[in-house]
């Protein structure tokens, strides 16, 4: 329909556009009465053509946040797993030209150059896995951190000549299946998207009571514990790492969101919530480090890693159920499917540590089942005893049994 005519006039006293006032808008014999609810600014973004500024942002994060994250929090878990064997053989040159060994307090692979790309690749991979908390939830960005080792394996077996057993090759198996499994069941949308909604998570009593339970277990294991036993139990520093790192991983997730708000134009360095967050992480980091370092030097590492990685990442899925909800919106299939996956990531891992020094392989797999069931089978001194008692007496002076 063509419109011939369109007039416009305010019905205000002031005859202003301003908020309140009453426009007619009038064409033939219609008429329509509108009233200013409040004043729009051309220049804003967001308009429903898509041109502003941040619309596509937002779409994104919307649309595919989640995908992101888990990409991202792959591609860390590949980086970190690269830079470990960069490191290594950057180590391995310095020994084979003949210099002083790390261990022996020697500093001569800061001249390497595939020693320092391992480093980069490594920031670049915490980069990753600290970008992967503002888009994923922590449900799922820390168990994947268990495909580092994974990569790490696969890697040393090609690179270094270091042998992946098949222990070790179906604990990879595991450790994938696992991944799969909570990537398909773990939450997908997030519940947390502002700092001032952290800081209403945060303030929850459930949250502050859960926090001061870990500060309390933290304080007494440090102060009482660690001391004392620190030095024969594994679980003294490990579970210390564990606990601070229920902190660690909240203002990383806080930060993240404080980032994702930064480049949206909010003013988030204006926010005291961002400030702690950053005091709080580098305080939990350190500390983390800290003891994880000492339980290094005194226990294998084959121990130390997968009962960390447990004690770790149960207590930051814990954390997450309580402060950020994650869960709520899941099924009870998808719940079941997580805490399954998980499992099977911790089977993964554990035969890929704790049982990587072994020579087992598809050829030597039957003599190896075979010697087992051979081993001959202990016994006591009583019956050793009984038996040499028995030996010495003559046939004719044993006992004869009767018919």
């Amino acid at each position: 329909m063509m419109i011939e005519a369109m007039m416009m006039e305010p019905l205000a006293a002031n005859g202003s556009c301003s908020n309140g006032s009453l426009l007619s808008i009038s064409c033939l014999s219609h008429q329509v009465v509108c009233q200013v609810v409040r004043s729009a600014d051309l220049t804003d973004s967001g308009h429903d053509n898509g041109t502003g500024d941040t619309s596509w942002v937002t779409r994104l994060e919307s649309n595919y946040g989640f995908y992101i994250g888990l990409g991202l929090a792959v591609f860390s878990s590949f980086l970190i797993g690269s830079s470990v064997i960069l490191k290594k053989k950057g180590l391995l040159r310095l020994v084979e030209k003949g210099g002083t060994r790390a261990g022996d307090g020697g500093h001569g692979y800061l001249k390497d150059w595939l020693w320092w790309s391992g480093l980069l690749t490594m920031g670049g991979g915490e980069a990753a896995n600290f970008a992967a908390y503002a888009f994923a939830p922590a449900t799922i960005v820390t168990p994947l951190g268990a495909l580092s080792v994974l990569i790490s394996a696969i890697l040393s077996s090609y690179l270094l000549g270091e042998r992946l057993n098949l222990l070790g090759k179906l604990g990879c198996l595991l450790s994938l299946v696992g991944s799969t499994v909570m990537v398909i069941h773990a939450p997908e949308e997030e519940e947390v998207t502002t700092l001032d909604e952290m800081l209403f998570k945060l303030k929850e009593p459930g949250f502050l009571a859960y926090a001061a339970v870990l500060l309390a277990v933290c304080f007494l294991l440090i102060l009482y514990f660690a001391p004392r036993y620190g030095r024969t139990n594994i679980l003294i520093y490990l579970t210390i790492c564990s606990v601070i790192g229920a902190f660690s991983v909240s203002s990383v997730k806080g930060l993240g969101i404080a980032i994702k708000g930064f480049f949206a134009g909010q003013p988030v360095l204006q926010h005291p919530l961002t400030w702690i967050l950053v005091i709080t992480l580098v305080a939990s980091i350190t500390t983390q480090i800290n003891y994880l370092n000492k339980s290094l030097d005194i226990f294998n590492t084959s121990l130390v890693f997968p009962i960390y990685y447990v004690l770790f990442t149960t207590i930051v899925i814990t954390t997450s159920i309580i402060l950020f909800k994650e869960w709520v919106a899941m099924t009870v299939v998808d719940i079941i499917g997580t805490v399954c996956g998980f499992l099977t990531i911790i089977l993964g891992v554990f035969l890929l540590h704790a049982f990587k020094d072994m020579d087992v392989n598809l050829g030597n797999l039957p003599q190896v089942l075979q010697s087992e069931q051979e081993a001959p089978v202990p016994r006591d001194d009583k019956s050793i005893l009984i038996e040499v008692d028995n030996s010495s007496i003559a046939p004719e002076d044993k006992p004869k049994e009767l018919a």
